[in-house]
Formats: structure tokens, C-alpha cells, sequence
């Protein structure tokens, strides 16, 4: 029986007893996902990004199987986890650069060679991070986040995950995109490649973004996730608050605005981080 047919058996039982053959299962399952064989959610050939709903009903289960186990490196540094999802297992042959630091990888999460994680930062279960993508500094890369070739996620870089409802797309950073220091993009919003997100912005679904290039404005809707077109430069910005009060008082709301469209004066200052690489 195919794997995907055993977890969503696994998965239907709902939350009674376990047994071995189930971990034994469940340990395969998580294999599938540290090597990149499955992934919680996947670009079909129109670009369309659908999520695969018994990869994470499968993580799920794994939180139901996981006892609380003690993890703690030394009596001084003290963790306290599911022992479904220690820290993900690495060698020096998997080609992942990790600096010195305190950066963690949950078990669960397919980390690509030639990724570069800069201390300290962490990936979190059913996370997918593609080829020469850098993590930097107090980066995170939340459950089932998939993350494209050569991105840069900047230092306190916040790529939430969705991990439920198990139908809802997560997070995603298509190639080449580079986000900037302090950026927050959460709630399943796709940005597309080659985008650009200055320091600072944040993208969630309730989020509308002006675009002062093409004269539209992206928002998720009932069917759709909120989107950043392929190239665009988003930058932090604001729009007046409408109403008597909000003029009086001189208020204004968080607004994000694609400023312009990448273009070789953005392609020159993007070529400086391959120098960190």
C-alpha cells in the first residue's frame, strides 16, 4: 500500500493507542520528508501552489504518537520536547552549511545541499528550504514553509507555516526572492520569484499591498491567498485613516506598496549576497 494510503489510515484512527509497527510507520514517513521525497505542499505545472493535505495530517499524527521526552544537551541547557521530533539528524554529506551558534533543524524538514544557516536559527517540522538558500541570523522558518532556490531570508526574518487546516496552502517563498532584515510574512501568502521585501515588511492574509506600478491592489480572498507578483519591490509604507476622527487625530494604518519592479539597479544590489554564500 502506497504511503500516502497508510498515513491517512494512521491519521483516521484518531487519538487512541499506538504501536510500534504505527512509529515504525510514522519514522518512514519523516524519512520521506528529511530527504524531500514528499512535502507538505507543491507547485502544479499552471503555478498553482496546492497543499498536500496527508503530508501534514501525517505530522500531525506525529505530535499525537510523541511522548514528552527529556532532550537536554547538559544539565545547563535544558530542552523538553515530543520525542517524535528531535532535531533533525545531519552529517557533514549532506552539504548544509551550519555555522557555529545555536541553530536547530526539527526532525521532519528537508533542507537542500547547499543551504547556508547562519546562528541562531531555526526550521521548524515540515518545512521545505530548496538549494543555495541562506537563513540568516534569528531567521525563522515555520511548519510546512516551502522556501526556494538561492532565497535570502535576512536576519529576523519570520516565515510563519500553516500547518492547519490541513487544506490550507502554507507559506511560500518562490526562488531567487530575498526578504529582508526584520520582515514577517505569515498566513499563507506566496511570493512569487525574483520579489524583492525590504526591511521591515510584513504580509499576513488580512494585509491589502498597493501596487503603484501596475495600479492595483493584492488581497486574499475567500479562495486565494494573498500574492506578491514575480519581481515586484515591496517596502513598507502607510495610508491615511479615513473618517472624522482619524483626521483629526492625523492617524494612519500599515500599508505594504510595490514600489517598482526589479530592474538592474535591484539586480546589482541583490548580486552582494552571493559574496556571504
Amino acid at each position: 500500500m502506497p504511503l500516502r494510503d497508510r498515513i491517512a489510515a494512521l491519521a483516521a484512527r484518531g487519538n487512541g493507542e499506538f504501536t510500534k509497527p504505527d512509529r515504525a510507520l510514522f519514522d518512514e514517513f519523516k524519512s520521506a520528508l528529511n530527504k524531500g521525497e514528499i512535502r507538505a505542499a507543491e507547485r502544479d505545472g499552471d503555478g498553482t501552489w496546492l497543499a498536500n493535505a496527508w503530508v501534514k495530517q501525517g505530522i500531525l499524527v506525529g505530535f499525537r504518537m510523541g511522548q514528552l521526552t527529556d532532550m537536554s544537551a547538559s544539565t545547563h541547557l535544558r530542552f523538553f520536547d515530543k520525542d517524535s521530533y528531535p532535531a533533525r539528524p545531519t552529517s557533514i554529506e549532506d552539504n548544509v552549511r551550519i555555522v557555529p551558534g545555536g541553530s536547530s533543524v526539527r526532525d521532519g524538514a528537508y533542507v537542500a545541499p547547499g543551504v547556508v544557516c547562519m546562528p541562531p536559527m531555526f526550521i521548524n517540522v515540515g518545512a521545505y528550504v530548496d538549494e543555495g538558500t541562506m537563513i540568516d541570523s534569528h531567521a525563522l522558518v515555520g511548519s510546512c514553509a516551502q522556501i526556494g532556490k538561492r532565497v535570502h531570508l535576512s536576519a529576523a526574518a519570520q516565515i510563519g507555516g500553516v500547518l492547519e487546516p490541513v487544506g490550507a496552502v502554507p507559506v511560500v517563498i518562490e526562488d531567487d526572492v530575498l526578504v529582508g532584515g526584520g520582515c514577517g510574512v505569515y498566513e499563507g501568502t506566496i511570493v512569487r520569484e525574483r520579489a524583492v521585501l525590504a526591511a521591515g515588511t510584513i504580509l499576513t492574509g488580512s494585509t491589502p499591498v498597493y501596487d503603484l506600478a501596475r495600479e492595483k491592489i493584492y488581497q486574499r480572498t475567500v479562495d486565494a491567498p494573498l500574492e506578491i507578483p514575480a519581481g515586484a519591490v515591496v517596502v513598507p509604507g502607510s495610508r491615511t485613516v479615513r473618517g472624522e476622527l482619524g483626521v483629526a487625530w492625523g492617524l494612519s494604518l500599515y500599508a505594504p506598496v510595490i514600489v517598482k519592479y526589479r530592474d538592474q539597479k535591484t539586480e546589482r544590489a541583490v548580486q552582494l549576497e552571493d559574496y556571504l554564500r
